[in-house]
């Protein structure tokens, strides 16, 4: 129980980063639709909770060490391409917008210079890489717990002193800009999109564990702590809506509310979170292309790191703003991928030579 939990943990970890942690991809994604955000955030969890074990069953019975091998095997020759390519683009793509989302932080709590906390959340992804896997997925399920309890605990502050009805709220909420065009297109927008930023490392998580049943309800419970986390975040925003829209932090700003001192608390926590993403999302893009560990490897992650440093002053909400929903919409062909995954992989153990490349690793 044990092995499940430290995975759904870490399956958390990976897909709550900046934008989650503080607010900003909820409010996009979810609040901004009102009533029908909460209806949103019950498919997220639905489609969540099956993706998610689908990742990492898939890596434990491939054994994979990089997302490589398991794409082109679910998705055939063409289609992988795709799909590996649309992976590559969002690991790099998310770790920058993990680097900005650090500077915001420090920038909002703070007051500092927004380049500090994005300079210092560089040098701490640098230092990760160096690790191994296990070592990784342990650093990476530890923040989890706080940041659960600290949305709980947001959840229930917000619902006990909300002074709207949300039938008040309603178009407030309403009114926040959104990319996307309706509640439906924006939840299935956003699990595709954390899919594909969170399949590369959760693959790599799974191919770690040799029992599979450990792997797979480790990846359901994760994918269902997701939607959950979903569904507190966007009730606290909901009911506070009047109080937070035009915030990049607006969970942070619900603290502030509470107390400065657990404002500053909380912003620690969110500093994790973004730098359990981040540092999982330069991993599986390092793994991609060099073995882990290595010499090479270093070099890899160094020259990965200055230009992704680089590319983050486009600014965070900004990125955020652009960048998710486009690899939402990319991301489809991996989601599309996953739903069948179960039945391409037992017509491939069918057919002659197919059941031995199923246990293949890259």
């Amino acid at each position: 129980m044990w092995k499940i939990l430290k995975i759904a943990s870490a399956f958390i970890g990976i897909i709550v980063g900046a934008g989650f942690a503080s607010g900003q991809e909820v409010l996009q994604y979810f609040t901004s639709f009102g009533y029908m955000g909460t209806a949103a955030a019950m498919v997220a969890t639905a489609l969540f909770a099956y993706l998610g074990m689908m990742l990492t069953m898939l890596g434990s019975r491939t054994r994979t060490r990089s997302h490589k091998t398991v794409v082109y095997q679910i998705s055939g020759r063409y289609i992988g391409v795709i799909v590996d390519y649309v992976i590559i683009f969002t690991l790099f793509g998310v770790g920058v917008v993990m680097i900005a989302g650090a500077g915001s932080i420090l920038n909002q709590q703070f007051g500092l210079d927004a380049y500090i906390g994005s300079v210092l959340m560089t040098l701490l992804m640098g230092a990760t890489l160096m690790l191994n896997v296990q070592r990784v997925v342990a650093l990476i399920g530890s923040i989890t717990p706080f940041l659960v309890l600290a949305l709980v605990s947001i959840c229930i502050y917000s619902l006990a002193t909300m002074d709207r009805s949300f039938a008040e709220l309603a178009p407030i909420a309403e009114s926040v800009e959104s990319t996307l065009p309706h509640w439906l297109v924006s939840a299935v927008n956003y699990v595709s999109f954390n899919i594909a930023v969170g399949a590369a490392m959760s693959l790599v998580m799974g191919g770690a564990e040799k029992n599979e049943n450990i792997a797979k309800w480790g990846g359901l419970l994760g994918g269902a702590g997701v939607g959950v986390l979903i569904m507190i975040s966007h009730l606290a925003m909901f009911s506070q809506i009047d109080n937070i829209a035009g915030y990049a932090l607006p969970l942070l700003k619900i603290i502030d509310g509470i107390s400065p001192w657990l404002a500053t608390t909380m912003s620690f926590v969110l500093f994790g979170m973004i730098f359990s993403t981040g540092a999982s999302m330069f991993y599986a893009f390092v793994a991609r292309f060099v073995e882990m560990r290595t010499p090479a490897a270093n070099r890899f992650s160094i020259a990965t790191l200055v230009v992704g440093f680089v590319a983050s002053f486009a600014g965070f909400t900004q990125l955020v703003a652009f960048f998710y929903p486009l690899i939402g919409y990319l991301g489809l062909f991996l989601v599309g991928a996953l739903i069948f995954a179960p039945f391409k992989l037992k017509r491939d153990a069918r057919q002659p030579g197919m059941a031995q490349a199923v246990g293949s690793t890259d």
